[in-house]
């Protein structure tokens, strides 16, 4: 087929381009025409608190990507829908994950629906994290445009029931990534970042907000527990808010030996150092619906800890390839505890490099196709 993906791809950063370009990969390597058409300004400087929205380095390979698009210049949705149009696709697909983005992706789905065109939507979330005014109604208009839908949590897949009735929609678990390269052994990946080989190290990685739970896992870091058996948190990632109080937070605590900062961006070649450097890797989220992060742990085949939020649970099996926790320091600290004590890191380890199987891009593509399959009944 030939398929369009609308959406966030390189010189753009972060988990949404990554996921983008991933899935490009993947289509073209099954014999698909696939291109991908970005943006080329994407956000206003009030709703992106990092440092930068772009990424050093090459292109990647193979990928015919299209920056013509901008979230606030209505002449650029305009210009989009006729380009693609023009294309003559036999389907395209927009990633959805923020209310501020309707307007322009929810044009351009309109205008190509004129055309005939499919128009699948993968609705990372319905509901945001972070609420504002007109949510609600900017969602609205974005899937009152859309064809078909595809969620990776059955949490999203609920939500979406709140705005359509169509059964133009399937879950499909978020696949492993596969654009970090291969897993390098420990005592490397803590020598390249200049850690302790013998320190017991676990992580937090990605863009750090409130709701993502740090402060929470900081809680946990200071139980007497976690301190007698001088277990380190490696917090790899660039603040998107204030970080003031986490630095306070970790003085109140008296965490300074135990809270290793690397609170920057993690450019895609470092990755695999912090995930293969890490005996644990934890999401302590307040809330959630799915998470890369998790998938890019089954890659390197880490444990993990999920607290018990949105889809997070769906993926990683308690007991099995790590722990799935209540929402309280207490819970993650009893868990933390557990893995040490009992040496789980090779049992959970070896079950993640089975488990990670289930979540393939076949898998995902595979859905997406018979979705699509199903618009023409």
């Amino acid at each position: 087929m030939k398929i369009i993906i609308i959406g966030p791809a390189f010189p753009l950063r972060g988990g949404i381009a990554d996921f983008n370009e991933a899935l490009a990969k993947s289509l073209s390597e099954q014999g698909d025409d696939v291109s991908l058409y970005s943006f080329y300004y994407q956000y206003p400087k009030i709703l992106f608190p990092g440092t930068s929205q772009f990424a050093e380095g090459e292109s990647p390979e193979k990928l015919i990507i299209k920056s013509t698009l901008s979230s606030i210049n209505p002449f650029s949705w305009f210009k989009t829908a006729s380009l693609i149009a023009g294309e003559k696709p036999d389907l395209v697909i927009i990633r959805y994950w923020l209310p501020f983005m309707a307007p322009a992706l929810g044009t351009v789905a309109r205008w190509l629906r004129k055309k005939k065109i499919p128009v699948i939507a993968i609705t990372d979330n319905i509901i945001p994290h972070e609420k504002r005014p007109g949510d609600k109604q900017l969602t609205q208009y974005f899937i009152n445009q859309c064809d078909g839908f595809i969620t990776m949590s059955r949490e999203v897949l609920q939500q979406l029931s709140l705005f359509t009735t169509t059964e133009k929609k399937a879950f499909i678990p978020h696949p492993v990534y596969n654009i970090f390269g291969d897993a390098i052994r420990k005592v490397d990946a803590r020598n390249n970042l200049l850690l302790s080989p013998d320190d017991k190290i676990v992580l937090f990685f990605g863009f750090i907000r409130t709701y993502k739970g740090l402060q929470m896992l900081l809680d946990a870091m200071s139980d007497e527990r976690i301190r007698n058996r001088k277990i380190k948190l490696l917090v790899a990632g660039e603040f998107y808010e204030d970080d003031k109080p986490y630095h306070e937070k970790i003085e109140n605590l008296n965490l300074k030996q135990s809270v290793i900062l690397h609170t920057v961006f993690i450019d895609k070649e470092r990755v695999k150092d912090y995930f293969c450097a890490a005996d644990m890797v934890i999401q302590p989220y307040m809330s959630a619906t799915q998470s890369g992060i998790t998938q890019i742990a089954y890659h390197f085949e880490r444990p993990m800890l999920v607290t018990n939020v949105g889809g997070l649970a769906e993926i990683v099996t308690d007991k099995r390839v790590g722990y799935v926790t209540e929402t309280n320091p207490t819970s993650i600290a009893d868990a933390i505890c557990d893995f040490y004590d009992n040496g789980r890191e090779a049992m959970f380890s070896k079950n993640a490099s089975v488990d990670k199987n289930n979540f393939t891009w076949n898998s995902f593509i595979i859905g997406l196709k018979k979705l699509k399959e199903s618009l023409n009944k």
